[in-house]
């Protein structure tokens, strides 16, 4: 089966990717555009056997404006768990499964029709995703707390203090009556009275 999966990425999924712009690097593929990096990552299940693979697929941006506001190192090459936008293909495509599976009796013919339509998906969502303000609207429209620190930075730095408004009143609304807001509001509010802007908290 293992034969199987590397005969996938060689024969089909690779190709596919490189017309699309994407270069390789184990089971990584990247394309960079301007300052985002945009990833595919294929990552193989811990319990896979001779008799059985499984994979998924995650999907990723980076971007070099959000890192530094992070003030990291800007990465040529950053691996998955390094960008800022993180999902699995099937929160980009719907009808993509949660996870591949190559059994004996797995059809590639559909198995490949079915991957490549999901990461053909899965370019369309990434081509609407082109800065990194892109991203933080994503993670607006949860709302959600992952990049909130980064995100309201963003906003502020650019004068945008209704919408920051907005975005922390709708996490105040999702996440408040949960222990670990405290947390969470002190460290924005750190950050609005960095830029000099007052902190309404519900």
């Amino acid at each position: 089966m293992q034969q199987r999966f590397n005969d996938l990425m060689k024969q089909d999924v690779k190709p596919f990717l490189f017309e699309r712009g994407f270069t390789k690097k184990g089971l990584n593929f990247n394309r960079k555009k301007d300052d985002l990096i945009y990833m595919f990552n294929f990552q193989k299940s811990a319990g896979n056997s001779a008799d059985s693979v499984m994979f998924y697929v995650n999907c990723g941006i980076y971007a070099a404006e959000l890192a530094q506001i992070q003030s990291k190192e800007l990465l040529v090459e950053p691996k998955e768990a390094e960008c800022h936008f993180r999902a699995r293909i099937g929160d980009l495509a719907g009808h993509m499964p949660d996870r591949f599976a190559i059994h004996s009796d797995t059809c590639m013919n559909d198995l490949k029709n079915t991957l490549l339509g999901g990461l053909d998906e899965a370019i369309h969502v990434y081509d609407t995703m082109t800065s990194a303000r892109s991203i933080v609207d994503y993670y607006m429209s949860g709302p959600y707390l992952h990049l909130g620190e980064e995100s309201f930075h963003l906003l502020l730095q650019d004068n945008e203090i209704a919408t920051a408004k907005r975005y922390l009143k709708d996490l105040q609304e999702k996440y408040g009556a949960e222990n670990r807001w405290t947390i969470f509001e002190n460290k924005y509010r750190s950050i609005f009275h960095a830029f000099g802007v007052e902190f309404d908290a519900l």
